[in-house]
């Protein structure tokens, strides 16, 4: 059985399906940091939606990446996580 490392790696060799993967990557970075962040402070999701004033399903959804959340929603996250978010804007490579 091939693990989820190798799988991945050889779908990576696909142009398409890499620019794809790479498009994603400031959303799994977002949730990466967000769970870290979570964790660091010993909060459940139930504990972060309700320092939120919204749903332990919102949490779950954004945690899975099934949720495109509002800058509102990342501006109270970071609120409720104690931190900042900074937003950029940056020229893509080559242009």
């Amino acid at each position: 059985m091939r693990s989820y490392k190798d799988v991945k790696n050889k779908l990576l060799q696909d142009k398409e399906i890499k620019k794809a993967y790479d498009e994603l990557e400031p959303e799994f970075d977002l949730v990466r940091m967000m769970i870290k962040k979570r964790l660091e402070a010993g909060l459940t999701q139930a504990d972060l939606a309700e320092k939120m004033g919204t749903k332990q399903s919102a949490i779950s959804r954004l945690e899975r990446g099934d949720y495109n959340p509002s800058l509102s929603f990342l501006y109270r996250l970071a609120e409720a996580l104690d931190t900042k978010i900074y937003i950029s804007l940056q020229d893509k490579v080559g242009s």
